[in-house]
């Protein structure tokens, strides 16, 4: 089997895959560079930022790869449109956006010159995205960590999104291994996105107590919660999640407004910088359905390799 061309706006990567932007400081520079260096899309993720610190950030990577390199905006983040603002002025590949639609963010990257990819969960959301000049969906299943359009799984919204839309559909939730990315071309994916597999890299900045917590995860550790953000996530149990399980967090004392909606049931930003930190009893972790199948840290270079020999072997 071979690899199917990804084409996004005029960026065509040497492999058709891209490393899911995630926040809140889990995909950075090190992580983005190193990914693109192999010849995938690396991608930044920009919500829990300024749109100072995401200028940085995408000025660091650029020093450390020639590749392509997006960002992953949330919607649902207040400073959403300056952040955008900012990627655009850095004259970022590619900006992914999704937890929320914006109208806007096309008429900007057509303005720029920047392709937008939009994450959608079903058809009815790609066939907008597409009238609205997307250059590509991400077809984000009920399998994929942090927040959750849906509780259906890749198999499922993959075929029915590529029917209904004429953009690159690029596949993502679950996807782990070299034959799950086979599985997902079969379906009719142009392209994979994965998240979870890259938090096992060693250029992943996030610490090594994160990292620990992701290899000792088992099928059942990995759950649903109510994120302040009026979606569900998907997470790793921890102290964290039993007090929210039982109503034991405290809520915040200082609330930073950086989301447009949010329950205030608990610092969402302050849980994940906790976590990517190393303080795991006060953090959340968000993960995959599918981290317990990862087994190993390997550098980025080395996690290709395995990847295309797994999915040449289909």
């Amino acid at each position: 089997m071979n690899f199917p061309t990804l084409k996004i706006g005029n960026l065509i990567p040497r492999y058709p895959i891209i490393q899911g932007g995630m926040a809140v400081r889990v995909s950075m520079a090190p992580l983005v560079s190193a990914v693109a260096n192999a010849g995938g899309i690396g991608v930044i993720g920009a919500t829990g930022m300024s749109a100072e610190e995401l200028r940085e950030e995408i000025r660091k990577a650029r020093t450390m790869t020639r590749g392509i390199i997006g960002v992953n905006i949330m919607f649902a983040a207040r400073n959403f449109a300056a952040l955008v603002a900012a990627a655009i002025k850095e004259r970022i590949d590619v900006i992914f956006t999704g937890a929320g639609f914006s109208r806007d963010v096309f008429d900007w990257g057509r303005e720029s010159g920047i392709p937008v990819v939009s994450i959608v969960s079903s058809a009815r959301l790609a066939k907008m995205a597409d009238k609205l000049g997307a250059a590509a969906v991400v077809a984000e299943s009920g399998e994929a960590g942090g927040h959750l359009g849906t509780d259906r799984t890749t198999a499922e919204i993959v075929p029915e999104i590529k029917k209904a839309v004429n953009i690159p559909v690029i596949a993502a939730g679950g996807i782990v291994s070299g034959r799950d990315i086979a599985e997902m071309v079969r379906l009719g994916a142009d392209g994979v996105q994965m998240g979870t597999r890259f938090v096992l890299s060693t250029e992943c900045t996030v610490s090594d107590a994160f990292k620990r917590h992701y290899l000792q995860a088992r099928a059942e550790d990995v759950i649903l919660i109510k994120s302040p953000v009026g979606l569900p996530g998907r997470a790793l149990k921890n102290t964290f999640t039993a007090l929210m399980k039982n109503g034991g967090l405290p809520k915040p004392e200082n609330c930073r407004k950086c989301l447009k909606v949010c329950s205030k049931d608990f610092c969402l930003v302050q849980a994940l910088e906790n976590s990517a930190r190393g303080l795991l009893e006060q953090g959340l972790v968000f993960a995959g359905k599918n981290v317990y199948k990862i087994k190993d840290i390997l550098p980025v270079h080395k996690i290709f390799e395995r990847l295309i020999r797994e999915f040449k072997a289909c």
